[in-house]
């Protein structure tokens, strides 16, 4: 595959906004392209693809030695994506047509260039490739492809193309490299399944339904068993004679954030659990461990003022013993045991909520909120650990959202099949400015909770109210409420309002609400939950 066939499929993916659509570009072309190129291109688009000498800092040197500075600065805020940006402003040179290289040939030469030779190597590619084909060029060498394709979606193409379960694939994705070479023999019949003995390998997780009213009161209290939800980030730790993981839901790995999590895996198992920063025992706010999220390593003082551990709910795997197959409650004794046995520094288990009745539960959800947990789960006795969210085994029962009218303030365009939209709000409320008036500070961004029909609604007033433009963000006049729900609100001295929103989304367009009774910061300052009370809820 040439690198302009592959910016045509970037292209594509881009443009083409429903999910089916995307899957069947991706089957069409694991069918067509030959490997290693359709290999190497599941890598770029799964951010399984790096690079140790090519680097974002090497492609901007490039480009300002060839271009205006003044003018690079000026495109890039108008662009808003460097990557963008470099691939239109990139000067041609006359007299160079040679052939587009392949994907392959790419890769094969930033391997093996020595990194003082490799601003020449680039140079060259652009200077032979149209505007399109340089975005696709800088983008599988810097990552980022932002198409719309997650590595769950590619592996559910995978799945549909091959006629396989998704869970098979998943289960020895991460135990075969780029450019997967094992993997597509087994998937077109020509070799066994790739075998990945004690490699670390994430095993699809197990999740639950949102419980409904109809739903409680079918609840037979003898039959379930009820656990905290806690407010962090599920995890799943994999650890034997292979390595070491830390996996997020999707499957990414995260070890490098958590280095302290990774050192206390001295064991042969495979659990299920929630992430937490937790300070004797003590579970902190959610907006505590966002400053350890996202980030590939962190400093050993960020490990000490945010120390996380891990709440233990399932024992998928002891040794290479499978126990997924066993029921619920039979998992749950072993992992009892197993915690008491192994006894692994920063785990501990998520403790059983005794309840007699549904009534009983419900008065006990109503206490989550005072001990920041976002509310119950429940699974039945005899549930077998099952990948993906099979409905009447597992349910989240998650305490009621909160809510404010907020103003519209600010406006981006989204990624992917929302990348024509400008999708992405975010929201302030009123606050004393000082001098006898008031003015809105921000409080949250949102792009998510709205129908296409209110999206489409939202993108035209956004268009037809701005007062200013900084790159791909858009300023709008300060007159369209939007009703905000969220999970809870914790003090952040990261945001300029002191307030930070778990899981902000949009309810509705108050349309019929002017702009000057939107509510007030107090009123979001009043939901903060204190500090102090952290611990479970009484049992």
């Amino acid at each position: 595959m040439s690198v302009p066939a592959f910016a045509e499929l970037l292209e594509r993916l881009v443009f083409t906004p429903g999910r089916n659509a995307k899957l069947a570009l991706l089957r069409d072309w694991f069918a067509a392209q030959p490997d290693p190129e359709r290999g190497i291109g599941l890598a770029a688009l799964t951010g399984e693809l790096v690079f140790t000498a090519a680097k974002p800092a090497l492609i901007r040197d490039m480009v300002a030695s060839r271009t205006d500075p003044v003018l690079l600065t000026l495109s890039h805020d108008y662009v808003g994506d460097f990557a963008e940006t470099v691939a239109l402003i990139w000067p041609e040179r006359a007299g160079t047509n040679a052939p587009a290289p392949t994907i392959a040939e790419v890769v094969e030469a930033l391997e093996l260039t020595p990194k003082a030779e490799l601003p020449g190597l680039i140079a060259g590619w652009l200077d032979r490739l149209d505007a399109s084909s340089r975005l696709a060029l800088i983008k599988l060498i810097t990552g980022g492809l932002r198409v719309g394709v997650s590595g769950r979606l590619a592996r559910l193409a995978l799945a549909e193309w091959a006629g396989k379960p998704v869970e098979e694939i998943e289960e020895v994705w991460h135990g075969v490299a780029p450019p997967y070479l094992p993997l597509f023999r087994w998937l077109e019949g020509c070799a066994e399944r790739p075998d990945p003995r004690d490699a670390p390998v994430f095993r699809p997780l197990m999740l639950a339904h949102p419980l409904e009213d109809a739903d409680v009161t079918a609840l037979d209290p003898t039959a379930w068993r009820a656990e905290w939800k806690w407010d962090g980030i599920r995890v799943q730790l994999t650890a034997g004679p292979g390595g070491r993981r830390l996996w997020s839901r999707g499957g990414e790995d995260v070890s490098g954030a958590f280095p302290e999590i990774i050192a206390a895996m001295e064991f042969h198992a495979v659990l299920d659990g929630e992430l937490l920063v937790m300070r004797d025992g003590v579970v902190a706010p959610f907006a505590d461990l966002q400053q350890r999220l996202n980030r590939k390593s962190v400093t050993a003082k960020m490990q000490q003022d945010y120390p996380v551990g891990v709440r233990l709910y399932d024992l998928l795997f002891e040794g290479t013993e499978d126990l997924r197959p066993l029921p619920f409650d039979a998992r749950r004794a072993r992992l009892e045991q197993w915690v008491g046995r192994v006894a692994p520094a920063r785990l501990d288990l998520s403790p059983q909520i005794a309840f007699a009745s549904v009534a009983q539960l419900s008065g006990i959800r109503d206490g989550a909120r005072a001990a920041s947990i976002e509310g119950l789960m429940l699974k039945r006795a005899d549930s077998p650990y099952v990948a993906g969210r099979q409905k009447g085994l597992w349910w989240k029962w998650k305490r009621d959202p909160l809510s404010i009218d907020a103003v519209l303030m600010y406006a981006q365009r989204g990624h992917g099949k929302r990348s024509s939209f400008y999708s992405d709000y975010t929201f302030g409320l009123w606050r004393p400015d000082g001098a006898g008036g008031e003015e809105l500070v921000p409080v949250g961004k949102a792009y998510s909770g709205y129908t296409d029909a209110e999206l489409a609604w939202l993108d035209r007033w956004i268009r037809n109210h701005t007062t200013g433009r900084f790159g791909p963000v858009r300023e709008v006049e300060k007159a369209l409420v939007l009703e905000v729900i969220f999970d809870a609100a914790q003090r952040s001295s990261r945001h300029k309002s002191g307030v930070a929103l778990r899981f902000p989304r949009i309810a509705r367009i108050r349309t019929d609400k002017p702009a000057s009774e939107a509510d007030r910061l107090e009123n979001l300052t009043s939901f903060i939950e204190a500090r102090d009370s952290r611990a479970s809820p009484a049992r």
